[in-house]
């Protein structure tokens, strides 16, 4: 089942009831709306004039729910998950934690290679060049010690844009819109990786101290073409200052509901997420050997 992602940037005042969300907005004519807490994936909370009930938030962390709160530049700034997203977390964490550095190094592989065989497939679609980031996914070694990664986004982004961008997170846009689809990607995949019974902080290959999502961070890598497809739509087609509009912004959580290819089959990218962190702690395990990455579903034509 696909989780409904929910935008609030207006005022509103929001409180549980009757296993629903309730929804009063000051200026709300028609009366109040609900909308069962079960179907909810993802709430984005950008507005200072948002209050929430606790009664509220228990209601979606015990349903799974990420909350995502923007700070006064609208950006997404922090994320909430439940402590408890799977009954046997505590074993899984213990196996994730146990997890040897050559297996890690394995994985980061896998994950490297699938970013940039996804890069290379945008950058086609585009018809833009891409022998570069095909030969560099055909020679990543385990760990990518040779920054194959860094190398290939230094010629995806100019190939992508143009030679005068600059992949800078404080930049203008395009950056601001990629910061924001990220942000969404990555409340995501520490929803899916939480309700596989892992911790998002113990990294394969991101180890900052400072960082509680490490591990959100690297398996998110393959999904970030997906968000940069999106954006480079938005950007080509729109003028966009640096003030994202309510409407640019939910034109981009629509990226959760993009179709994708995984394992051979047709999935909304939010569904392709679970698969994935759900192969991961099978790799974790030793039950698999490969992470189900999801590439660009390509839908056959008809006459």
């Amino acid at each position: 089942m696909i989780k409904r992602t929910l935008y609030f940037g207006n005022p509103a005042y929001l409180s549980f009831k009757n296993k629903q969300l309730v929804i009063d907005k000051p200026d709300q004519k028609d009366g109040r709306a609900t909308i069962p807490v079960e179907d909810i994936g993802i709430i984005v909370l950008d507005n200072p004039q948002i209050t929430i009930t606790h009664q509220l938030i228990q209601s979606l962390q015990d349903n799974l729910t990420a909350i995502v709160s923007c700070n006064q530049s609208h950006l997404p700034a922090s994320l909430m998950l439940p402590f408890n997203g799977n009954h046997v977390m505590t074993e899984r964490i213990r196996t994730q934690i146990e997890v040897s550095l050559p297996l890690k190094k394995q994985l980061w592989k896998q994950t490297v290679e699938c970013k940039l065989n996804n890069q290379a497939t945008l950058l086609t679609k585009l018809n833009k060049e891409a022998s570069r980031i095909n030969w560099l996914k055909d020679n990543v070694d385990p760990g990518d010690p040779k920054n194959t990664e860094g190398r290939a986004a230094a010629y995806y982004w100019k190939e992508l844009f143009d030679d005068d961008f600059l992949r800078n997170p404080d930049g203008g846009n395009p950056n601001r819109l990629l910061n924001y689809a990220y942000a969404i990607i990555r409340a995501i995949v520490a929803r899916a990786l939480v309700s596989s019974g892992m911790h998002p902080t113990f990294g394969l290959f991101h180890s900052n101290k400072y960082n509680m999502y490490c591990l959100a961070d690297d398996i998110m890598e393959p999904y970030r073409p997906f968000a940069d497809q999106l954006v480079y739509k938005l950007f080509n087609e729109n003028i966009i200052d640096d003030n994202l509009t309510p409407a640019i912004k939910r034109d981009i959580l629509q990226l959760l509901t993009t179709d994708v290819e995984i394992d051979g089959k047709r999935s909304p990218l939010m569904v392709a997420v679970s698969r994935t962190t759900n192969s991961l702690f099978e790799c974790y395990q030793g039950t698999r050997r490969k992470i189900i990455y999801p590439t660009f579903y390509e839908p056959t034509s008809t006459k």
